[in-house]
């Protein structure tokens, strides 16, 4: 049975169709794929998609060689068979790229634009978007590399964008930071104070009110309680933070890599006080993205020094959130028709959709870990890794496995419906074992 909200989307969309299109299927799933509603999926036809457009006959693959990104979906055949203009299209990620062929064939993008997410997300540009809310990040400069300088003390160093994997280095000695002047002397870097702690992440909507019937603006949630409606209440804040597991073996060979996210772990480690204290960083970042034009989906790393317990601003995800896709799957068992997922809310944002009188489903416990290949490309034998895949399916874990030879990509996707760490870098009994799963060096 429909909730009231999806009959809102059924409603809005009309005589159009809502297409998400992604490179990797599980990024457009949690909302009804059984055609009772105008929403389609159109993604690579890898193992998992096909498995999942078996059950679905909203699904649409596309079949090729190589794993295609989403502007060359956008681009193929298939996709320009099925779609009409007028036709709403969700992405990921925007790109200008996207933007200008959506405009070409005269489809609805729905995304905000990529020229303020690029904004948001750039290390550089990031800090005179965010002016007097820079107060949230770690100590910090901007400079150019050359005028960079070693204090005996390792910092990270970011370029404006990522070039083939360096945007963001730990300098831990002067003969690496010589290096990297030697390389790029005249390039502007933000050069930040190293925090050691746990990080954490939440996913929030940003609500475009002026799309909405209602002369009351939608009351934002915080903690899953309603609060006073202001002029600024233009946000679902999500009542649900997660732990952001980064760097464990055998799970990644990187150790600033993050490798997946548990919803149970953060009751543990944050006082009232420090959640307190993540809210209303999240606040001021979802009011300056709104004051910006910006709806939808946003995420936001916090990092908690472990030696003060002070909370800084670590990163804003200016898109969809990696975690958004398992985080909804967790709130499906929900309480009530007035709770909704964060991925229904996120949709409905982007269509305009009145969000007065719902709350986004507390989630307090669950976990997702990623396998990625390694980075000198080395592949596992299906020998040792189908009864690996075997086991952990045993232990009534989900288990997605993915087609991807690229270093640093997913292999296999673990999901578990309870928490799997104990501590900050460290697994509780359900973690080991699949650790130990995993272990096939």
């Amino acid at each position: 049975m429909a909730t009231p909200l999806l009959q809102q989307i059924k409603y809005r969309l009309g005589s159009h169709v809502c297409f998400y299109v992604t490179r990797d299927i599980e990024r457009a799933l949690e909302i009804t794929l059984d055609g009772s509603l105008a929403y389609f999926i159109i993604t690579n036809a890898s193992d998992y998609a096909r498995s999942v457009a078996a059950k679905n006959p909203n699904v649409v693959l596309v079949e090729n060689d190589e794993t295609l990104d989403t502007w060359q979906l956008l681009e193929h055949p298939e996709t320009k068979k099925r779609m009409r203009p007028g036709d709403f299209v969700m992405v990921f990620k925007n790109t200008t790229l996207i933007e200008s062929i959506c405009k070409k064939n005269n489809w609805q993008l729905l995304n905000p634009s990529a020229e303020l997410a690029n904004k948001v997300e750039e290390k550089i540009s990031q800090i005179y978007w965010l002016r007097e809310l820079a107060k949230y990040l770690p100590p910090h400069e901007i400079t150019t590399a050359e005028k960079a300088i070693w204090n005996n003390q390792k910092f990270i160093l970011q370029f404006n964008r990522a070039h083939t994997g360096t945007g963001t280095l730990l300098v831990e000695s002067e003969q690496q930071l010589r290096e990297i002047q030697s390389k790029f002397p005249q390039r502007e870097v933000r050069v930040t104070k190293f925090i050691n702690g746990p990080v954490f992440t939440s996913n929030n909507v940003v609500v475009d009110v002026s799309a909405h019937a209602s002369s009351h603006p939608p009351t934002p949630l915080i903690g899953g309680n309603r609060i006073p409606p202001t002029a600024h209440n233009n946000l679902r804040l999500s009542p649900n933070i997660s732990y952001q597991i980064t760097g464990l073996q055998p799970f990644t060979d990187l150790p600033f890599a993050t490798i997946g996210n548990d919803w149970s772990l953060p009751h543990k480690l944050l006082s009232s006080k420090q959640k307190n204290c993540f809210t209303q960083i999240v606040t001021d970042i979802g009011r300056k993205l709104h004051q910006d034009g910006w709806r939808g989906l946003f995420g936001v790393d916090i990092i908690m020094d472990e030696q003060t317990g002070h909370l800084y601003l670590l990163e804003i995800n200016a898109r969809q959130p990696a975690s958004t896709t398992y985080e909804s799957e967790l709130q499906s068992q929900r309480e009530g028709y007035e709770n909704v997922t964060t991925f229904e809310t996120h949709l409905a944002s982007l269509l305009g959709i009145n969000l007065g009188g719902y709350e986004i489903q507390l989630v307090n416990n669950g976990a997702q870990i990623i396998y990625r290949v390694p980075g000198n490309g080395a592949m596992l034998s299906t020998d040792k890794l189908n009864p690996a895949i075997n086991n952990l399916r045993k232990l009534d874990l989900n288990v997605i496995q993915y087609n991807n030879k690229k270093p640093g990509s997913d292999l296999l996707r673990i999901q578990s419906k309870q928490g799997i760490m104990k501590n900050h870098c460290s697994f509780n009994a359900t973690g080991v074992l699949i650790s130990e799963l995993l272990d096939l060096a």
